[in-house]
């Protein structure tokens, strides 16, 4: 069975998703948590489920390539085959990402190539969607590369902007899509279902 840990940056309802979904499927294990700071939300939630945490803060390591030198001899020593980013907001070296090539997953709350990328993140992905007077939205799971949301796309899911959205509605619609994608995502990954040639990636039944 595939090792998968799971990086987070604060209340951790993707990380829940995919705990809930591997409870009910055994697709992985979930070797660790790591979290980019102390106290967060994610961190409550593994430690309900018996999952190892561990906290990566800055304040701690303000070499950032010493921190994921350390970070990465602990996902060596637990044996990690994959990594899940899921809402991870630290910047993340290209020496790791080489490291870890086709190896790192992110679910992005836009379709991508629409509203992503340096600065878009949370409700500021929202914010700007209905700003521009977009119509859909949605959210997507894709490979990471040194270009921020830049990496092959896994898989999209679309949800229809409503006339009275706010930043906060249309987030808490398309959540509740991630909870869906990302689990699903992580199964075939896990499962050796998600086939990558250079950006075209296809997931397998």
């Amino acid at each position: 069975m595939k090792k998968i840990a799971v990086f987070a940056s604060g209340g951790g309802t993707d990380f829940q998703s995919v705990i809930d979904a591997n409870e009910r499927e055994h697709f992985c294990e979930i070797a660790a948590l790591i979290a980019s700071k102390h106290g967060i939300g994610a961190i409550d939630r593994a430690q309900k489920h018996g999952i190892r945490a561990e906290v990566f803060a800055k304040a701690d390591y303000p070499d950032l390539e010493e921190l994921y030198k350390k970070l990465s001899d602990l996902l060596h020593g637990l044996g990690v085959d994959y990594i899940v980013l899921a809402g991870w907001l630290k910047i993340i070296p290209e020496s790791f990402i080489r490291e870890f090539n086709d190896r790192i997953i992110n679910i992005h709350p836009s379709l991508i190539p629409a509203f992503c990328g340096g600065g878009f993140y949370g409700l500021k992905v929202h914010r700007a969607v209905l700003e521009y007077g977009a119509k859909i939205s949605g959210c997507t799971v894709h490979f990471v590369n040194e270009v921020p949301d830049g990496g092959a796309i896994i898989a999209q899911r679309a949800v229809e902007v409503e006339d009275d959205d706010t930043p906060e509605t249309l987030q808490a619609r398309i959540l509740k899509v991630e909870h869906e994608l990302l689990p699903y995502c992580v199964k075939k990954l896990c499962e050796g279902k998600i086939i990558k040639q250079d950006r075209k990636v296809t997931v397998l039944r």
